[in-house]
């Protein structure tokens, strides 16, 4: 598929607003990354975007995974956990996800963004346990959450972080800048997981997913440096985080309903 010299432009300058997503946040590069992809790059149909968002993602996931891990910000046994249970989960969510309308798998997306946004609006205030760890009495609500989280990444193809973020707080009652940190691994898990299996099946392009990445690596730099400012602000990071959300898929439900309605 051939695309001109804007849209790789264009592809790298998503990328650099994917990347600070992820620094900043650790997760909400797939939601900015499929429809920057889709509705600002030109990318033809849902499943192409997928595919090379998710390569994208989950290598500008591993670079920013360093920064983070400099800072002390994961928690490695708890990412490793996570991260096992979700690649499980999500080859077989991707494997559902190829056979479903490209279109409806977008709105069921952002319907589900929608869902996760509330749900971290409603912890802003919550600073979390700063010596929480996994151990053997959380292990199964790790591996749990893990499992189900993998399976909406997969299922929907992104890098799942909107969603890694929320499920370490709720099965560990971390804080939200270790949740952040630690979700970067299972974001590059789940992604790369995700990416093979739309490679396979000729959804990926990789010259776009090179460009998108190049933009990524240097956005998520800044990223991490800012989420560690806003995370000395109590409930900055999670209300940001959440506004994040609402607003990208109130935009997809929008460019849903104008698809069906001709």
């Amino acid at each position: 598929m051939a695309l001109d010299l804007t849209q790789y432009l264009l592809g790298a300058f998503s990328g650099s607003l994917v990347g600070f997503t992820l620094g900043l946040f650790g997760g909400g590069g797939s939601i900015l990354a499929v429809p920057l992809l889709v509705y600002l790059v030109g990318v033809p149909g849902a499943h192409m975007a997928i595919g090379t968002s998710a390569l994208a993602v989950a290598v500008n996931a591993g670079a920013n995974l360093v920064s983070h891990a400099r800072h002390g910000n994961v928690k490695w046994r708890c990412a490793a956990l996570y991260s096992g249970a979700g690649v499980l989960g999500a080859l077989g969510g991707a494997a559902v996800g190829k056979a479903i309308d490209g279109q409806q798998l977008l709105f069921l997306f952002a319907i589900l963004m929608l869902v996760v946004g509330v749900m971290m609006f409603r912890r802003r205030g919550s600073t979390g346990d700063a010596g929480a760890e996994c151990n053997r009495e959380n292990a199964p609500k790790v591996l749990g959450f893990g499992a189900a989280t993998g399976a909406f990444s997969g299922f929907f193809g992104i890098g799942g972080g909107f969603l890694i973020v929320p499920g370490l707080i709720a099965s560990t009652g971390m804080p939200i800048l270790n949740a952040v940190g630690s979700s970067l691994v299972a974001v590059a898990s789940f992604g790369l997981t995700t990416a093979l299996s739309y490679a396979f099946s000729g959804y990926v392009l990789w010259t776009l997913a090179l460009a998108f990445i190049g933009g990524g690596i240097a956005g998520g730099l800044l990223g991490a440096i800012a989420a560690r400012g806003l995370a000395e602000k109590k409930g900055a990071l999670n209300t940001a985080f959440a506004g994040l959300i609402f607003v990208v898929a109130l935009y997809m439900l929008y460019k849903s309903a104008a698809a069906w309605l001709g």
